[in-house]
């Protein structure tokens, strides 16, 4: 998934394919559809979702919860949300800007270009590696949210990335987060 290629190799053969592609899932947090619906114990949850390794969970860069709405929330909706071109114009203007910065898109950023394309201040590099540690995530984990940060920043025409960019970034890694309630409930 990381380098982009698939290598086949057979008897005293080996051939190298391109598979550069972005991956995207979808699962329930228990069996049950939700994991506080009080259906499940949490072991039966953490059992569960332990049928996705580790490693392979730690290669998505983002991990969104879908919550269970509100009653009445589609009736109440009156709000005005981006058109899809809207959001494509966005999406091309913060593209521009990191082709420009590095010649590449964030998603591509090589570890050892981070520091130099993905820097933080003292005070934010502090506050990522005390989120890192608390969340017991990987340094491929904290590569990525760097990146998602930077991207976030690149979404406001910002140079620096913020405490508020890293803040955002590290929401996006939800199942880490339930993993580790889960752990903790368990454990007690």
């Amino acid at each position: 998934m990381e380098s982009g290629e698939v290598t086949i190799s057979r008897a005293l053969h080996k051939q190298c394919f391109p598979a550069r592609f972005q991956l995207i899932a979808a699962m329930n947090p228990s069996p049950t559809g939700f994991y506080n619906d009080q259906r499940s114990t949490p072991e039966q949850v953490l059992r569960y979702l332990n049928r996705l390794s580790g490693p392979f969970l730690d290669r998505i860069d983002i991990q969104v919860e879908v919550a269970r709405l509100p009653r009445g929330t589609w009736a109440k909706s009156n709000q005005k949300v981006e058109s899809s071109a809207q959001v494509q114009q966005r999406v091309q203007v913060c593209r521009i800007i990191q082709l420009k910065r590095q010649g590449i898109a964030n998603a591509h950023i090589s570890s050892s270009e981070l520091k130099s394309h993905c820097s933080l201040s003292a005070e934010e590099n502090e506050f990522l590696e005390l989120a890192v540690e608390k969340l017991g995530l990987s340094t491929r984990a904290h590569h990525k949210i760097l990146k998602i940060a930077r991207t976030l920043a690149d979404m406001e025409n910002s140079t620096n990335i913020g405490h508020k960019h890293l803040v955002e970034a590290l929401s996006y890694r939800a199942m880490d987060r339930l993993l580790r309630h889960l752990m903790n409930a368990v454990a007690v």
